[in-house]
């Protein structure tokens, strides 16, 4: 079964939402799986240098006491499902552009996975800067890509005008939001459910192999 995963890399629901997956995926060990890492930036027009997260917040969502709420909220479901997020070490919020051509590189490798955790891990866990280049250099070189390479790619233009015609593509096919899950270009599971909705689609693929 093909999984498109739409998803953006400062998200917290989207890194939930992987998790939640890998949990539906463990109880039903028969089906075999293509995940596909689909790019979407929730804000696409963010500068290169990303913006201070206490200015970002304020402009987006209001006071500091929203976002405190909804940072409770997701990070007492995360901690239900094992995840400790640690969003009070953010001090900037990212372009993601250069995170996404990140995994795109690692594709080459049959990476793209790892990679796309570990930058997950970086922003909710790590504080880390997810749109700075050595930081995005030295991620990748724990998930074992060459570092030269890695600089050298993103360093260049490659696959950057791809990454954000792919982002234009997702809003035209309907996709407003993430994480959005489309199982063999079928069916959308939008949202990070839990782990029992993913359950239904995989099914679907056992009953067609068996069928």
């Amino acid at each position: 079964m093909l999984i498109e995963i739409y998803s953006d890399l400062i998200c917290p629901w989207c890194f939930l939402g992987k998790v939640r997956l890998d949990r539906a995926l463990a109880e039903r060990p028969g089906v075999r799986v293509d995940l596909r890492w689909m790019p979407f930036q929730l804000n696409p027009d963010l500068p290169a240098e990303g913006m201070d997260r206490n200015l970002y917040f304020t402009v987006k969502f209001g006071g500091p006491e929203r976002v405190r709420q909804m940072h409770a909220v997701v990070e007492q479901a995360a901690a239900r499902e094992g995840l400790m997020l640690r969003q009070d070490l953010i001090r900037r919020i990212p372009s993601t552009l250069q995170a996404h051509r990140l995994i795109r590189f690692a594709e080459r490798w049959a990476k793209a996975t790892p990679v796309a955790m570990a930058l997950f891990a970086a922003h909710f866990q790590r504080g880390l800067d997810i749109g700075d280049l050595d930081t995005l250099v030295a991620i990748a070189l724990e998930q074992g890509l060459d570092a030269d390479e890695t600089r050298d790619y993103l360093d260049g233009e490659a696959d950057r005008a791809a990454i954000k015609g792919a982002d234009t593509t997702a809003r035209q096919l309907g996709v407003q939001a993430v994480p959005c899950y489309i199982f063999d270009r079928r069916y959308a599971l939008a949202g990070a459910q839990e782990h029992t909705a993913f359950l239904p689609m995989l099914d679907l693929a056992r009953d067609a192999l068996v069928g």
